[in-house]
């Protein structure tokens, strides 16, 4: 539910009101929105009818016994298989329960459950031991790699062909490489990376300049 993998999916065991997940941050943190993507498992309905439309509840609480009503859609009409919803003002809170009360077809099933806002600690020290090596056999693959960080959740990759244009991007989670295979023969460029985590996002590398 929280691995940003679009081929895995949290279910509950029916489609019932009152079915619901619950996560723990881990400690108390500012939130400020969700994003709910809802998982098609078991669906039997696809084309627009009356009855595809999606309820819920979420609720924030400090000890996961004391619940707080944060988001209240138990009336919405519409399909919103990923719903974006921000908070009129932010929230700080542990941990988060959605409660299910009406779900388009098939199981109550989240396929994604982001969580914005900011961890309220440290950001990520920069990137150590970062390298780019082109594959001499084939100048349009190269391996990236860089030391892995215990406080980082993820890694943006920058590169572009100038400096100044560093257009394109790649964004890693959970390793510490990554075997690109999308340059062009005969062109330079130019890589950099930042890690981050909840609490925000880490100083660039130096840029690394690729032949």
């Amino acid at each position: 539910m929280t691995d940003e993998n679009i081929q895995t999916y949290w279910s509950a065991k029916t489609n019932n009101p009152g079915e619901w997940l619950q996560m723990d941050l881990g400690r108390q943190m500012e939130i400020k929105a969700f994003q709910i993507n809802y998982a098609d498992h078991k669906a039997t309905q696809y084309n627009k009818a009356m009855d595809i439309y999606y309820q819920y509840k979420i609720f924030m609480s400090d000890d996961a016994q004391n619940w707080t009503l944060v988001v209240d859609k138990s009336k919405n009409d519409k399909d919103v298989p990923h719903d974006y919803v921000e908070l009129t003002k932010s929230i700080k809170a542990r941990y988060i329960k959605m409660e299910n009360i009406h779900n388009a077809s098939g199981l109550f099933a989240i396929s994604d459950f982001r969580v914005f806002g900011n961890g309220l600690a440290e950001k990520p020290k920069a990137v150590s031991s970062f390298k780019v090596e082109r594959n001499k056999a084939d100048s349009r693959n190269a391996m990236i790699s860089w030391k892995k960080q215990n406080d980082v959740v993820g890694y943006n990759i920058y590169y572009g062909i100038a400096p100044d244009k560093l257009y394109n991007s790649i964004m890693v989670y959970g390793d510490n490489s990554y075997d690109f295979r999308g340059l062009d023969k005969g062109t330079k460029y130019y890589f950099t990376i930042e890690p981050f985590n909840e609490n925000g996002i880490g100083t660039r590398n130096k840029l690394i300049e690729v032949k």
